[in-house]
């Protein structure tokens, strides 16, 4: 490890560095969240393990009283992909001129540090603080994300448990720090389409039925709907084919099935029912044999102008000078699963230049802004608010 000449690197960035040089690919934890529970129960938090599965979960909470405050993210990080593309190893946790080097110090375990050492802050502070405090720590969000923070979710609608507030650690800051929070995003739909022709010989065509051919008009329409317009906070429905594939290699066969992947970015413009009718219903007049499975990813999800955005908002204006954009755009993440509970939810997380990238990096500056933002949240919640 090599640190900053001018100065030591902080506890969040210490704790950021240490997270990294676990190698937790999802689903596995290496040992990260026994590390955030080492931190935490000294602060008065009791820790639980929630496991399903392969994937090893974190609730931690501090108090019973409302509101329950509760900070969401994620241990597991992407595969590195080729290391020897990587300028300095992937788990290392370099420091150098002023970055921290390593797969997931930008998704997320920058945001986890930051929030640890947040609570940290905070309590010294504030002993006797409202509310209460929780951590909601997955590995298996970069995965298929079922046996993650929906496990958790699971036993706490058994135990009668409600999260009241959430921030979400996902990184999304665009080009500085606390540029953008996210309040809601769109939902996902995922099909698995198989279109169903006659296999053949390429020089008997009367004989077969090529399913690509069928299936080309069908498809250019469907990739020509307009679904919505989208609203002042989303925005339009989009559609993408993902992978089309058909045949045996062979240049003389013609193929018995084509297979298509495509995916459904929606607003809340339109339902995921319009979209199975629609897709269905235009197979139909084109007089397609098919077969599809559906994968609803997750609902789109908003979070209204409220008591958290304000506290967040504020807090960022505070620690940097500026007050964020509150956005819709970009992929999932798991406050799909939270918000549907009744809970507010936000995100707000580092910058996201790099993530899932060879050579992923975060300036240890923003690390130490990201807690100040969250600690900042923490006090006009959870002291200021009566």
């Amino acid at each position: 490890m090599s640190s900053e000449a001018s100065s030591s690197p902080s506890d969040t960035v210490l704790l950021a560095q240490a997270l990294v040089q676990r190698p937790s690919v999802t689903p596995a934890d290496e040992g990260c969240q026994a590390l955030l529970s080492d931190r935490l129960t000294p602060l008065g938090f009791q820790c639980e393990q929630i496991n399903r599965g392969e994937v090893t979960n974190l609730w931690a909470t501090k108090g019973d009283a409302k509101p329950l405050l509760v900070f969401a993210g994620h241990t597991d990080v992407v595969p590195t992909g080729p290391l020897e593309q990587w300028r300095v190893p992937p788990f290392d946790g370099r420091i150098e001129n002023g970055m921290l080097h390593g797969r997931g110090t930008a998704d997320m375990k920058g945001s986890i540090a930051a929030f640890v050492c947040a609570c940290e802050s905070f309590l010294e502070r504030n002993p006797e603080h409202l509310g209460a405090i929780g951590l909601l720590i997955t590995s298996d969000e970069e995965g298929p994300a079922v046996d993650g923070t929906v496990a958790v979710l699971d036993t706490l609608e058994q135990r009668g448990q409600k999260i009241d507030l959430c921030i979400v650690g996902e990184p999304t800051s665009t080009d500085s720090l606390g540029d953008v929070i996210k309040v809601g995003r769109r939902g996902s739909l995922g099909a698995n389409i198989e279109i169903r022709g006659v296999q053949g010989h390429i020089a008997y065509p009367h004989l077969a039925s090529n399913p690509i051919h069928l299936a080309l008009p069908a498809l250019q329409e469907l990739t020509s709907i307009v679904w919505d317009q989208g609203n002042d906070n989303f925005q339009p429905t989009s559609l993408q084919l993902s992978n089309i594939h058909a045949g045996t290699g062979a240049t003389n066969v013609i193929p018995g099935t084509l297979e298509i992947l495509m995916n459904l970015r929606f607003s809340p413009e339109t339902s995921e029912q319009h979209i199975k009718k629609t897709v269905e219903e235009l197979f139909d007049q084109h007089q397609l044999d098919y077969h599809i499975d559906w994968r609803l990813s997750g609902q789109p999800f908003e979070t209204k102008q409220g008591e958290l955005i304000k506290a967040v908002s504020e807090s960022i204006a505070t620690v940097t000078g500026r007050p964020p954009e509150t956005s819709t755009s970009g992929g999932t993440s798991d406050g799909r699963f939270i918000a549907p509970t009744g809970a507010q939810v936000i995100e707000l997380g580092p910058i996201n230049a790099t993530i899932h990238k060879i050579d992923e990096c975060i300036a240890t500056s923003d690390l130490d802004l990201l807690k100040e933002c969250y600690e900042g949240t923490m006090q006009r919640l959870l002291v200021e608010s009566n």
